[in-house]
Parts: structure tokens; C-alpha cells; sequence
């Protein structure tokens, strides 16, 4: 073929050659070319929800793609979080994880359908949500210590709700019971039990701040302490559990962002990059604090080694006071 003639079969053979690689290389740099969906294994108004919500509005705004709340409730965050380990493991969905069903439940339930340290990449912590220990205002206790003697004298009379059994907030009254060495009766709720709580169908329980402060503040539940270790600058009236008669107790709901194990390193590099920005923000700061959780951002390094210790805490923990579901 003469060489004139060959030119344009040659830039037709490059053309037809970038076409075919083009698709596979915007594909590469797209993520994310559609709306991610974030699980959130825990109802609607929760700590890990309102979280979630607040991380969502800012992470849409970076990512220019929609992020959507899934709220996939029941068996103390287990339904939700298997869910998400199901899913593709594309980037496109997401896990708004806690200490509950993450490190917590693990450490006292050896039949989950599911390994949180093995099926799931840790993108962020993002942040710590503190519980507060509730009373009915009927009950006479006004202190951690008071409730610990109302319970010696009524063994078995004071009921607490939680979310589910092996949740944060069953294990939360669990860990009290167990190092007070009082006996109160657990009730299982699919959602949060705030209407018996106020109803005085049950008299008490440990349930995260941002649902409980509006009730608090309106009289319509009793606050007698906190569950971290160290007081919340949204409600520092409130001592801790530990400082109010029981020195070793803490419970702290960390929550986070997770991957499907297999998700692109690209991805959840971007997750994280993204994250990181948005709880940078002023504004992102703010709203958690004022719902009362408490910022707390780290990558996915430092976040998976948190996830082992705390994991190995949980377990010792476990052991020691003999629970085990």
C-alpha cells in the first residue's frame, strides 16, 4: 500500500483503538457516576442516623453525587450491617458502622452471619456519640447511685428498653447490672423505646444523646449521668457513670463508615479524602455538636487499628463479667 494511502487507515486503526481504551479509562476516573447509598443499621432519629444525615449532606456536596440514607432496622443493627456486607463491593454502598454492632456484639455473639473485621474496609471514623442513662421523672433517683440502690431494693421490678439484644444499648445497662451488681429486666425494642420510657412502662435505660436531649430538657425523661469518659461540652451538667459510682464504666458509641471488603482502593480513597474534608468543615462540626455527638475524625489506618483494640476490649470485657448472648 502506497504511503499516502496508509495514513488514513493508520489514524483510523488509533482512533478505533482510543475508542475502545476511552470507555475503561473514564470509568477508572468517574467514580462515583451515580448515587451512593449509605446503611444506616439503626432507625430513624437515632444517634448513628442524625450522624449519618449530617455526613450525607456534606459528602453530596463534595462527591457532586447523591447520597442516600437506607435505614435497614432490626436485630440490634445485625440486618443492616449484613445487608451491607452483601452488597457489590463497587463503592456505591455504604456502611454507617457503630461500636454496637461492630466491635461490641462480635465480642459476645460467635453465630453472626457476618465478621465485621474481615467483611468490611474501614473508610473514617467520624465520630463519638455519648449515652445518657435515663430514668421515668416518677422514679425517686436523681443520681447513678441512687438507681444502683432503688435496684438492690426492687430486684427485678425496674424494667430498661434497648433497641435489641446485643445492641449498644442493651449491653450499655447490661455492663451497669453487671458491675453494680443489680438486676433490672431488659425489654427488646425494634426501634428506640423512648414512648415507653415516658410512659413509664419502663423506668430506665442508657440511650444516645442526640435522641435524648429535646426529651430531657422538655421534663419528659430524667438524665442521671453519661457513658464516656469524660463529660460532653453539650451537656456538661451531666457527670459520668464512672465518676458517679461505678469508676471503671465506659460505653461509647463510635460510629464510622465502612466499605464491602473488595471495594476499589480508588474509591475508598476518594471515600476518605472526601470524608476528611467535609469533617474539616465548621459547619459539619457544629451541627454534630449540637445534636451531641462529639467529632472525631481519623482514616482508614488509624481507624482500623482503633477497631482491634477495641475489639480486644470488648472481649476482655466480655470475659470478665461473664456476659455472652
Amino acid at each position: 500500500m502506497p504511503l499516502q494511502s496508509a495514513r488514513p487507515f493508520v489514524r483510523a486503526t488509533a482512533l478505533l483503538a482510543l475508542a475502545a481504551v476511552a470507555p475503561a479509562a473514564a470509568h477508572a476516573q468517574a467514580f462515583p457516576a451515580k448515587p451512593i447509598r449509605m446503611i444506616v443499621p439503626f432507625p430513624v432519629g437515632g444517634g448513628s442516623d442524625s450522624t449519618a444525615r449530617i455526613l450525607s449532606q456534606r459528602l453530596t456536596e463534595h462527591l457532586r453525587q447523591q447520597i442516600v440514607i437506607d435505614n435497614r432496622v432490626g436485630a440490634a443493627g445485625v440486618i443492616g450491617t449484613e445487608v451491607a456486607a452483601r452488597a457489590a463491593p463497587d463503592g456505591y454502598t455504604l456502611l454507617l458502622g457503630s461500636a454496637s454492632e461492630i466491635t461490641m456484639l462480635p465480642a459476645i455473639n460467635n453465630k453472626l452471619p457476618f465478621d465485621p473485621l474481615k467483611d468490611f474496609i474501614p473508610i473514617a471514623r467520624v465520630a463519638d456519640v455519648p449515652l445518657v442513662l435515663l430514668v421515668h421523672p416518677a422514679l425517686p433517683a436523681r443520681t447513678p447511685r441512687d438507681l444502683i440502690e432503688l435496684a438492690r431494693k426492687r430486684p427485678g421490678e425496674i424494667n430498661f428498653g434497648s433497641t435489641g439484644v446485643g445492641s449498644m444499648t442493651h449491653l450499655g445497662m447490661l455492663l451497669f447490672n453487671t458491675m453494680s451488681g443489680v438486676r433490672m429486666e431488659h425489654v427488646a425494642y425494634k426501634g428506640v423505646p423512648y414512648t415507653d420510657l415516658m410512659a413509664g412502662v419502663l423506668q430506665a435505660g442508657t440511650h444516645t444523646m442526640p435522641g435524648s436531649i429535646a426529651l430531657v430538657k422538655a421534663g419528659r425523661l430524667r438524665a442521671l449521668a453519661i457513658t464516656t469518659a469524660r463529660r460532653s461540652a453539650t451537656m456538661p451538667e451531666l457527670p459520668t457513670v464512672a465518676e458517679s459510682g461505678l469508676p471503671d464504666y465506659e460505653v461509647t458509641l463510635w460510629t464510622g463508615v465502612f466499605a464491602p471488603t473488595g471495594t476499589p482502593r480508588e474509591a475508598a480513597a476518594r471515600l476518605e479524602r472526601d470524608i476528611d474534608t467535609s469533617m474539616q468543615q465548621a459547619d459539619t462540626r457544629e451541627a454534630l455538636t449540637r445534636l451531641g455527638s462529639e467529632p472525631h475524625f481519623s482514616g482508614s489506618e488509624a481507624f482500623a487499628a482503633f477497631l482491634r483494640a477495641d475489639h480486644a476490649r470488648w472481649v476482655k470485657l466480655a470475659r470478665d463479667a461473664a456476659i455472652r448472648l
